[in-house]
């Protein structure tokens, strides 16, 4: 019974995640999510396999390339734990489809948090829109113009809405770090977290995490989720630290070149 209650919990976590990320550019294909987003987020510019569908394989790969083209994107498969079918990731394999992008969704009870640390001093906590968000934590990330556009863009039309903080310096009003929630029901995601380069190794994105977490309690959720990169070694020993655990992997699906 606990292991059914946790694989329900996680398929609604996939669920909470893929409502997060979608973008205005998206359309469904026989059982399949085509999203085809530019810009820097995989999850938005991928193939979500969500249902079994009835279409031969072949035929929906070329119908999905097609549209990845007129897009000018790479055709990239998201393939999770709830994938269907589940042996899509071995036919890909089978079609010479490279894996990468591997990944960790880690998730928290919200139900022991600890009291949040102070802002250092010579700090502030600042609420961000969608456009100033996306414009810091693309800077941070050395980000082109347009991926910091796109991202405005589906941050500002998210079915679920995000919120975005910043611990700013108040000298010069410089981002140090900053993260987004996006709260569905009793979920939330924690996304783009991100420190700048020059303030790294202070414990900001554990000061930031916690209090976006005592805030999304306060605010009705009960569990937190989060994804990060296997090889982000740093990151994942901040999520340790605050309590995170494994929830499930994912990884992408990249086709060969036509």
């Amino acid at each position: 019974m606990a292991d059914e209650a946790e694989r329900l919990l996680l398929s609604r976590i996939e669920d909470a995640s893929l409502n997060a990320s979608a973008p205005m550019q998206q359309r469904w294909l026989d059982g399949w999510i085509l999203r085809y987003c530019p810009g820097k987020a995989r999850r938005s510019r991928s193939v979500n396999a969500v249902a079994r569908g009835r279409l031969p394989l072949e035929f929906k790969l070329k119908l999905a390339a097609d549209l990845y083209r007129q897009a000018d994107l790479p055709l990239v498969a998201r393939i999770t734990a709830f994938t269907e079918p589940p042996e899509l990731d071995a036919q890909l394999q089978e079609c010479s489809w490279l894996r990468e992008g591997d990944t960790h969704v880690l998730l928290r009870e919200l139900t022991d948090l600890l009291p949040s640390r102070p802002i250092p001093a010579g700090c502030s906590w600042q609420r961000l829109n969608a456009a100033a968000y996306a414009e810091a934590v693309g800077l941070m990330r050395g980000s082109p113009a347009d991926h910091r556009a796109s991202h405005a863009q589906r941050l500002q039309t998210s079915p679920v809405p995000y919120e975005g903080y910043a611990i700013v310096r108040d000298v010069d009003g410089a981002v140090l770090a900053c993260g987004q929630t996006a709260q569905e029901a009793d979920l939330v995601g924690l996304y783009d977290v991100h420190t700048a380069d020059a303030a790294r190794g202070q414990g900001l994105a554990s000061m930031l995490c916690e209090r976006m977490l005592s805030q999304s309690a306060a605010s009705g959720a009960t569990f937190a989720y989060l994804q990060v990169d296997v090889d982000n070694a740093p990151a994942l020993k901040v999520y340790r630290r605050l309590g995170f655990r494994d929830g499930y992997r994912y990884h992408y699906r990249l086709a060969p070149p036509a």
